[in-house]
C-alpha cells in the first residue's frame, strides 16, 4: 500500500486542515485511491466550498420551475406539457492549455448535462473572453476555441445560435470559455440522478475509459503559472460522433421505464457520478473496476476513478432490465457494462483485482465537504465624475466604436457554426437574443448570454445586477417573456479577501435583480482561481437567460424594416459615461462608476415593450447596452440596410447623450400613426419616451446635418474580425 506523505497531500490540492478532517472522517489513513477521490470531490470545482454559503441566497423557485439547482441542469415548464432544460458551465483552464479540445469537450460536457435529464439538445450558446488582440497567443486561442465549439456542435447536429466575445488584457493568461446548452423534454418525463434503493445494477455506458483528463477538476481549482502548459495531459479529448450515438442511445433507453437514475461522467468522472448518485439517493454504491471498459492497458484503480474521458454515462437500472439496455447500446455500437450495484450502506466501495481499494462514507464526499466562509474585504465602488473631450466628432467616434474589438461584428465566428441545423432557428446570431422554435409548434424559446465585466470590476454588485438586467432586456427585445437564468460565475482566487468580496457582491447583485424581475436562478457553475501568476481576470458573472415567445410569428428583430418609421427610445437617457465603451475606445480610459441598475424600471419598461411586440404593434426593437444609444441605432440601420435621420432638440452635450450607457432602455421603430399612440401610452404610464427621428435613405444623419453612409459603418463593423484573424497587425486596445 502506498504511504501518504504531506507532499502527496499538497499535490492533491488539499490543505493540512482538510487532510486532518479526512483522517477524522475515515478513522484511518486513506489509501491512494481514497486520497484521489477526496481531492476531486473536495476541490473547488466540484464542492463549491468557497461559494456554497452565498449561493444559497439566490432565488431559485417560481411556479414554472420544475427543477432548480442541485441536478445536472435546471428545468422550467413552458406549457403544453413541454419543458426546457438548460445549464451553462465553464471549460476555462483546459481551453487555455489546449483550445480546440478544451472548448470541444466543454460543449460535449454541457450537452450531456442536458440530455442526461431526458432532453434533446436544441441550441448551444457560448460566452468567450480572450486577452488583448495584440497578445501573441490571442489569435491562436480564438481560432482553436471557435474551431472546437463549431467542430463538436456541428458534428452533434445541434445549432450554435449565439453568444458573446470580449477582449481584455486581464484574460491574457486565463481565457474564459463558458458553454450553454438548452434542450426540450416532456415535463412528465424528466430523469434525475438519485440512485434510490439497494440491489440495483449500476451500468457504465458510452466510450471506454482512458488516461486523459486525470485530475482535471483539481487543475480547474488552482491558479495558473508559467508552467501551466505542462498540464496538457489533464485536458480531455472529445469525440462528437460517439456523443451523437450516446445521445440517441440514451434517449432510446429513456423511452422505456428501465432507468432509476442516470448521470453523466463530467468533472471527476466515475468518482463524482457514483458518489453524487449514491448521495442523492440515500444509498451506497459498490463498484468493480475490473468490469470498466478500458482503452488503455494496465490502468490503475486511481486512474480509472479520476479519469475524465469523455462521452461516458453512469446509470442505475431496475433489476432484470440489463439485457434490454445492453441491446440498445450495442445497437448504437457503444460500450455497455454492469460495473456495480447499489447498496444500503451509504458507502462508496471500490474493488480492483479482487481487492478493496476504497471504502468511504458517501456523505464524507458530499455533506462533509468543507464549506468556507472566507473573509472578504469590501472596497468602495469606483466613482467620480467622468471628463471627456467635447471636441470629438460624434460620427467619427461612432465609426471607431463599431470597428473596435469588443463591438465589431462577430460574423467571422458564427459563420463557422451551423446555426440552422434542425431547421428550428428563427432568429440567427447578430440580434439581441437567439430564437429557436419548439418543434412542431408556434411557440419558441429566446436565449441569450450576457455580462459586462468592466462594470463588475468597477462595482461588483451593480455588475452582477446588470448582467441579469441585460439578459432580461435581450429576451424582451425579441418579444420573449424571461423565465429563468443559469449563471457561470468566473472569478479569481477566493482566498484573497478582495476577490472574495467581488464574488459575494456579485452574487448579491444577481440575487437582487432576479428577485425583482421574477427571474429565478435554476442552476449554474462557479469557476474560481482564474488567475495567472497572481493576476486575476475581471470578475465575469455570465448570465444565460431563457424566455418564451408564445407566438413566434410576432417576434421582433433588430433590423430597420421600412422607410419612414419613427425611431423611438424607451427609457431615460442621462448620459452615463462611466465605464463606457466610448470612454475606453475613444478616450483610452477605464474609469468612472458603473451604471446603476433599477430592477423596477427594467421590469416596467420591459413589460411595456414586450406588450407592444406581443400585440404585433412593433416588429423592430433593440436594447441599448454597450456603446449607448447611437450604437444601437447604427446597428439597427446596418441590420436593415436602411438609414435614419435622428436628433433631439436642445441637446446640451451630444457625446454623453449618444454614447452614455444608462440602463433600462430600448430603441423601437414603428409606423407614424402607431408611433404617436405608443408615445402617448408610454407617457400615460409615466415611462420616459422620446422620438429620435425617422428611418430612410442610405445614411445615418444627425440633426446637425453631419452624416455617414450605412455602407461605411457596415464595412467598419464587419471588417475588424476577418482582418484580425487573417494576421493583420492589431494595435493595443485595452
Amino acid at each position: 500500500m502506498t504511504a501518504i506523505t504531506p507532499e502527496m497531500v499538497k499535490d492533491h490540492g488539499l490543505s493540512e486542515s482538510e487532510y486532518q478532517k479526512i483522517l477524522d472522517l475515515m478513522g484511518r489513513t486513506p489509501t491512494l485511491v481514497e486520497l484521489g477521490v477526496f481531492s476531486v470531490m473536495w476541490s473547488e470545482h466540484c464542492s463549491y466550498k468557497s461559494t456554497r454559503a452565498h449561493l444559497k441566497k439566490l432565488p431559485t423557485k417560481a411556479p414554472w420551475v420544475l427543477q432548480g439547482p442541485g441536478e445536472n441542469a435546471g428545468v422550467i415548464d413552458i406549457g403544453d406539457g413541454d419543458a426546457a432544460i438548460f445549464k451553462m458551465e465553464s471549460h476555462n483552464h483546459p481551453s487555455f492549455i489546449e483550445p480546440y479540445q478544451g472548448a470541444a469537450t466543454g460543449v460535449g460536457g454541457i450537452m450531456r448535462d442536458v440530455f442526461t435529464m431526458g432532453a434533446r439538445p436544441i441550441a448551444m450558446m457560448n460566452a468567450l473572453r480572450f486577452g488583448e488582440p495584440s497578445h501573441p497567443k490571442t489569435r491562436h486561442l480564438v481560432s482553436g476555441v471557435v474551431s472546437g465549439i463549431g467542430g463538436y456542435g456541428n458534428c452533434m447536429g445541434v445549432p450554435t445560435v449565439g453568444g458573446e466575445v470580449n477582449f481584455h488584457k486581464s484574460y491574457n493568461g486565463n481565457i474564459l470559455v463558458n458553454a450553454m446548452c438548452v434542450g426540450l423534454a416532456k415535463a412528465d418525463n424528466i430523469f434525475y440522478s438519485a440512485a434510490k434503493g439497494a440491489g440495483n445494477p449500476v451500468v457504465y455506458i458510452g466510450s471506454k475509459t482512458g488516461r486523459d483528463g486525470i485530475h482535471g477538476a483539481t487543475m480547474a481549482s488552482a491558479e495558473f503559472d508559467d508552467a501551466s502548459e505542462e498540464k496538457r495531459p489533464t485536458v480531455q479529448v472529445g469525440d462528437p460522433f460517439t456523443e451523437k450515438l450516446l445521445l440517441e442511445a440514451c434517449l432510446e433507453l429513456m423511452a422505456t421505464d428501465a432507468i432509476i437514475a442516470i448521470q453523466d461522467m463530467g468533472a471527476a468522472g466515475l468518482t463524482s457520478s457514483s458518489a453524487e448518485m449514491g448521495d442523492k439517493g440515500g444509498s451506497g454504491i459498490e463498484l468493480d473496476l475490473d468490469k470498466v471498459p478500458q482503452r488503455e492497458a494496465n490502468m490503475t484503480a486511481y486512474e480509472m476513478m479520476l479519469s475524465e474521458s469523455q462521452e461516458r454515462m453512469l446509470a442505475v437500472l431496475k433489476p432484470g432490465r440489463e439485457a434490454e439496455a445492453e441491446a440498445i447500446f450495442k445497437k448504437w455500437e457503444l460500450d455497455f457494462a454492469v460495473i456495480g450495484v447499489t447498496t444500503d450502506t451509504r458507502r462508496l466501495v471500490v474493488k480492483h483485482k479482487a481487492e478493496v481499494v476504497a471504502d468511504m462514507p458517501i456523505t464524507a464526499l458530499s455533506d462533509e465537504a468543507p464549506v468556507y466562509e472566507r473573509p472578504y474585504q469590501p472596497r468602495e465602488p469606483k466613482g467620480g465624475d467622468v471628463s471627456f473631450d467635447k471636441s470629438k466628432s460624434v460620427l467619427a467616434s461612432l465609426k471607431a466604436i463599431l470597428a473596435a474589438p469588443d463591438m465589431a461584428s462577430r460574423r467571422w465566428i458564427w459563420e463557422q457554426y451551423d446555426n440552422s441545423v434542425m431547421n428550428d432557428t428563427v432568429q440567427h446570431p447578430g440580434g439581441d437574443a437567439a430564437v429557436v422554435r419548439v418543434h412542431g409548434s408556434s411557440k419558441a424559446l429566446a436565449i441569450t448570454t450576457d455580462v459586462t465585466p468592466r462594470y463588475a470590476k468597477a462595482d461588483p454588485y451593480q455588475g452582477g445586477a446588470q448582467a441579469v438586467a441585460e439578459s432580461y432586456r435581450n429576451i424582451t427585445a425579441v418579444g420573449g417573456t424571461p423565465l429563468a437564468v443559469t449563471d457561470n460565475l468566473n472569478y479569481g482566487n477566493p482566498q484573497k479577501p478582495e476577490i472574495m468580496w467581488e464574488i459575494v457582491a456579485g452574487i448579491d447583485g444577481i440575487g437582487a435583480a432576479c428577485r425583482a424581475l421574477d427571474y429565478p436562478v435554476i442552476g449554474g457553475n462557479c469557476s474560481l482561481y482564474n488567475e495567472t501568476n497572481g493576476e486575476g481576470i475581471l470578475p465575469t458573472p455570465a448570465i444565460g437567460g431563457v424566455g418564451l415567445l408564445k407566438d413566434v410569428t410576432k417576434m421582433a428583430t433588430v433590423a430597420f424594416k421600412r422607410q419612414g418609421d419613427v425611431v423611438i427610445v424607451i427609457g431615460e437617457t442621462k448620459g452615463h459615461l462611466g465605464q463606457s465603451i466610448y470612454l475606453r475606445e475613444i478616450e483610452g480610459r477605464e474609469d468612472g462608476p458603473a451604471p446603476r441598475v433599477d430592477p423596477a424600471l427594467e421590469k416596467k419598461h420591459g413589460d411595456f415593450v414586450r406588450g407592444l411586440i406581443e400585440q404585433s404593434r412593433v416588429d423592430t426593437c433593440h436594447d441599448v447596452s454597450d456603446g449607448g444609444l447611437l450604437v444601437a441605432v447604427a446597428e439597427m440601420a446596418i441590420g436593415g440596410g436602411i438609414g435614419a435621420s435622428i436628433g433631439v432638440a436642445g441637446l446640451p452635450e451630444p457625446i454623453p447623450f449618444w454614447f452614455g450607457e444608462d440602463q433600462a432602455r430600448y430603441v423601437i421603430a414603428a409606423p407614424f400613426e402607431e408611433a404617436d399612440r405608443i408615445i402617448e401610452e408610454a407617457r400615460a404610464a409615466y415611462i420616459s419616451v422620446a422620438a429620435l427621428g425617422k428611418t430612410g435613405g442610405d445614411r445615418l444623419v444627425l440633426e446637425d446635418s453631419n452624416s455617414v453612409s450605412i455602407a461605411a459603418l457596415k464595412a467598419a463593423h464587419e471588417g475588424w474580425f476577418p482582418n484580425f484573424m487573417s494576421g493583420e497587425e492589431i494595435p493595443m486596445t485595452n
